[in-house]
């Protein structure tokens, strides 16, 4: 057995200070959707297996998927001791019995059974989910795919290094693991090195303390691919950037693949050496926009055709669509929370769960458009007069774009339809309705309305 089988509270503290860097850089509501509801169960001193549990089978699985790397290493950096983490549903705290035997044989498969994350140099990680068949192509990401799909080929690549940039959660990391396993499958027998920077750092600084930084370096450069995501996070970090380039350098130099990922271009990494800035940016630079509204609502229901058993409407998918709109992962994540709501307590999926369930996600996605904004908007679009939206005109040309802006005012803004109709000229609610049924209708008969709207919801979104 364990010579320790209780969370001490040097255990505790350092947990709260991960927890405090965690929600910094994940932002409050990933972290308090994922992260906060951790609890910490039992620590095997013999082992140094911590076993973590949250409220659901399904949180610990998309804690286990998602960030079980990134705790581990957070971990280790506060606290070497620690080895491996695994993450269970409340019941789970039962099984740390069988944890303690890791080191041997029968705890080997309890390690898998339970899905532990060991320490391992240079392990090769990839989620299966994130592949090219996976990716949602759109206008924002054309490129960055077309390039993450060439580097990935038999073919010699045309530009080293790859860099794929974008804000938190457009997808450039899937595009890293989906590179991955296509050469995987191209070079079954190539060396693949996937790892953040933050990893990159840690394994550096622990090889140099090691007096191991020879093998650290030569370990790198035997890769045949090497990707290195959120390469923001290595400025400023003298020596790792000296090493990261001269690893850049000698994988080019043989004609090997590189590719790197961060949240903002090459010239933007302040702090950075010169020599490291022009390597990254000798190559091809590829950026990844955010997500219009087509896309967010196509990986939707891309998403949803993987789950035949569950039912969601295309008012809920354009609902979600439309309000998550800050990165695909919070999208993702927000259709997540809600299916699991709706498996778990039987309710059926309904815009208005959707709103009462994910009001936090909402509240912080959604950007205050006014019906004033709509009307110029809309105006501008038809090269209308501002004061047509108030008039009593009913000529066709003035009185539908008139009905596309109540239109949009009812699907953009909480407005009631006696609010709407006051701010066009004092109208009834009923005629707000018309406009409103009339519009939806148009927009399945007449693809040029169809268009229009869609246009229109864009520009306001954008």
């Amino acid at each position: 057995m364990a010579s320790e089988n209780i969370i001490s509270a040097e255990l505790e503290t350092i947990w709260q200070k991960i927890c405090a860097g965690l929600r910094r850089d994940m932002g409050a509501q990933i972290f308090g959707q994922w992260i906060k509801p951790i609890k910490l169960s039992v620590f095997d001193s013999d082992t140094g297996n911590i076993l973590m549990l949250l409220p659901s089978e399904f949180s610990a699985n998309w804690v286990r998927d998602r960030y079980s790397e990134r705790l581990l290493m957070a971990w280790k950096a506060h606290h070497p001791a620690v080895c491996g983490l695994a993450f269970e549903a409340q019941s789970g705290a039962a099984k740390i019995a069988q944890l303690s035997n890791s080191n041997s044989a029968h705890g080997v498969a309890a390690n898998n059974q339970y899905n532990m994350v060991p320490e391992s140099k240079f392990r090769l990680d990839l989620d299966p989910r994130m592949t090219f068949d996976q990716f949602i192509p759109g206008n924002s990401n054309v490129l960055a795919l077309n390039a993450a799909q060439r580097t990935a080929a038999t073919e010699k690549p045309l530009f080293s290094p790859l860099y794929l940039q974008s804000s938190t959660g457009q997808g450039k990391t899937h595009l890293m693991h989906a590179i991955g396993h296509a050469f995987r499958a191209e070079f079954p027998s190539s060396k693949i090195i996937y790892m953040s920077a933050e990893r990159f750092m840690i394994e550096f600084v622990s090889a140099m303390r090691r007096n191991e930084g020879m093998e650290f370096k030569a370990s790198l450069r035997e890769a045949d691919l090497l990707m290195v995501d959120d390469i923001q996070f290595i400025v400023g970090k003298n020596s790792t950037q000296e090493e990261f380039l001269h690893t850049i350098d000698t994988l080019i130099s043989q004609g090997k693949r590189v590719v790197v990922a961060a949240d903002r271009p090459p010239q933007a990494l302040d702090g950075v050496d010169q020599r490291l800035l022009s390597r990254l940016s000798m190559g091809l630079v590829a950026d990844i926009q955010s997500a219009g509204l087509e896309l967010r609502r196509d990986i939707l229901k891309h998403r949803l055709a993987t789950m035949p058993h569950q039912h969601v409407s295309e008012e809920v998918v354009d609902f979600l669509a439309r309000t998550i709109s800050r990165n695909l992962r919070e999208l993702e994540g927000g259709l997540n929370k809600l299916l699991a709501y709706a498996q778990l307590t039987g309710r059926e999926i309904s815009r208005e769960l959707a709103e009462e369930q994910l009001s936090d996600i909402l509240s912080a996605c959604r950007r205050r458009i006014t019906i004033d904004e709509i009307q110029r908007t809309v105006c501008e679009y038809y090269r209308l007069d501002r004061n047509e939206m108030s008039s009593k005109r009913r000529a066709r040309a003035v009185a539908r774009p008139r009905q596309v802006a109540m239109y949009l005012a009812k699907v953009m803004t909480p407005r009631s339809y006696p609010e709407i109709g006051r701010k066009f000229g004092g109208r009834d609610h009923s005629t707000v309705i018309h406009a409103v049924k009339l519009v939806e209708h148009l927009r399945g008969e007449d693809s040029e309305m169809d268009n229009d709207v869609r246009m229109l919801l864009r520009q306001l979104e954008s």
